[in-house]
């Protein structure tokens, strides 16, 4: 009985790690994320997401068709009681070229941020500008984040509720300053899948105690909400992130993304269509009658 349970459970990783290992190739792919000869910088959180971003990144390394190297980097923000042994133990055991950058950013956040505020805008803010420069310090020629799929939806709507943007996470993205290109291998992948395989693969999770520990964050009750709409309607997360692939800018109402001031009609082209056809679209019932008479579609 035990062989069986053991059988089953291993027949259910291969699975998962296969649709993982799929959907970040498939991102990759239609994205051109990773192009031979890239040395891509995977930023370490300790979290079960870059976790997870890792260890797909080394396995599809292995069997990739273009040769690209792989960096570690992690950054130790001086949080009080932050294992600091942890990362670079586990990154030693694998055998992955890594990096500990050390900044205090956790004091600034502490200062800057009344209590009781939010802290993650100041945090990645900073956290950003440091992985950014130490990526040209490197000679990195990707920064690798890991993010996934449920994060972008997230994004999308806090953007909408609170900022009165339509935009979301982009897969692949250039930075502000036109250095540095960032992208999300993780982009197509559920946050479920994501948190099975880390607790299957026994990740040694690093909790965030400066962000992670302030309960109702904008971005959380977004979650809840999501997380709700999925329980009622299961496969509306997937059709959210495909509606996020599908975009049609004539459909919206953004003036810098379509011409609507210069929209005019070319009723000469409609004319000569009209003219080409046995009868017009029908407007009474008797047209309507003749119409599929005609076209012998009853």
């Amino acid at each position: 009985m035990k062989e069986l349970h053991e059988r089953k459970d291993r027949l259910e990783f291969n699975k998962l790690q296969k649709r993982l290992r799929r959907l970040t190739g498939s991102a990759i792919v239609d994205y051109s994320m990773i192009e031979d000869g890239d040395k891509v910088m995977v930023c370490l959180s300790g979290g079960k997401d870059s976790y997870t971003m890792l260890d797909i990144l080394l396995s599809l390394q292995k069997t990739a068709p273009i040769s690209f190297e792989i960096v570690a980097v992690n950054m130790d923000q001086k949080q009080p009681g932050f294992p600091e042994h942890i990362l670079p133990q586990y990154l030693a055991e694998l055998g992955v070229p890594y990096h500990i950058i050390e900044r205090d950013t956790y004091s600034i956040v502490k200062e800057v941020v009344p209590e009781g505020k939010t802290t993650c805008g100041l945090c990645s803010r900073l956290r950003r500008g440091t992985l950014y420069g130490f990526a040209d310090e490197i000679g990195a020629t990707k920064i690798a984040l890991g993010h996934h799929r449920d994060d972008i939806i997230e994004t999308l709507f806090l953007n909408m509720f609170f900022g009165g943007k339509l935009k979301a996470m982009p897969p692949k993205l250039l930075s502000d300053d036109k250095r540095n290109i960032v992208i999300r291998p993780l982009a197509y992948c559920s946050e479920e899948d994501i948190a099975h395989f880390a607790e299957l693969k026994g990740f040694p999770i690093i909790p965030c105690n400066l962000c992670g520990s302030q309960e109702n964050l904008q971005r959380q009750v977004v979650k809840d909400m999501l997380v709700q709409w999925e329980r009622q309607f299961p496969g509306r997360t997937e059709t959210i992130f495909t509606a996020i692939r599908n975009v049609q800018p004539s459909q919206l109402a953004d003036l810098n993304l379509f011409d609507f001031i210069n929209l005019e009609t070319n009723k000469h082209t409609a004319e000569e269509d009209d003219d080409s056809c046995a009868i017009s679209a029908p407007g009474r019932i008797e047209d309507a009658v003749q119409y599929v008479d005609v076209l012998d579609i009853r």
